[in-house]
């Protein structure tokens, strides 16, 4: 695993036994190429990252892809920004792909166990409550229906009979 600065790398060191200890069997993924961690809770799934901030901190990003494959309304934009209005932790957001995340950050030298458990905890639930709500009026698919969906074959991929 390549680390862009020691302070990414001790911070990872520190969370990942919090990690595995606190979400054991849901734990999907530890991915030995990159500071992330894969957890799975009902129809939503969350990422944790390790990111450098600076050459002197890291921050711990926690993220969920809420809703994909949804139509960008002003409807919906002012919907996930009066729920931002009214949520004391963790916001909404629209990535690069107009897919609907919540995501938390927490600043990764003062980060203690009790925070990271509360961090992971509160985005995958947020996530995992908001899907159905916001698929029921405005569409999209929830993260979970996305990755059931298999993948289209490509023109030189064939199945095997």
């Amino acid at each position: 695993m390549e680390f862009v600065t020691p302070v990414q790398k001790s911070c990872y060191e520190k969370i990942k036994p919090w990690m595995e200890e606190l979400f054991q069997d849901a734990i999907l993924t530890m991915n030995d190429r990159e500071p992330l961690f894969t957890v799975n809770f009902g129809s939503a799934s969350a990422f944790t990252e390790v990111v450098p901030w600076g050459e002197t901190e890291a921050i711990v990003v926690t993220q969920a892809c809420v809703v994909t494959n949804i139509e960008i309304t002003p409807d919906l934009m002012y919907y996930l920004l009066r729920e931002n209005d009214s949520l004391y932790f963790g916001r909404f957001s629209i990535d690069s792909q107009d897919d609907v995340m919540f995501e938390h950050s927490l600043v990764g030298s003062t980060c203690d166990k009790q925070e990271l458990k509360t961090s992971v905890i509160t985005v995958i639930k947020f996530a995992d409550e908001y899907d159905d709500k916001i698929v029921a009026k405005w569409g999209g698919q929830r993260a979970l229906d996305r990755q059931l969906v298999p993948a289209p074959l490509g023109e030189d991929e064939t199945e095997e009979a």
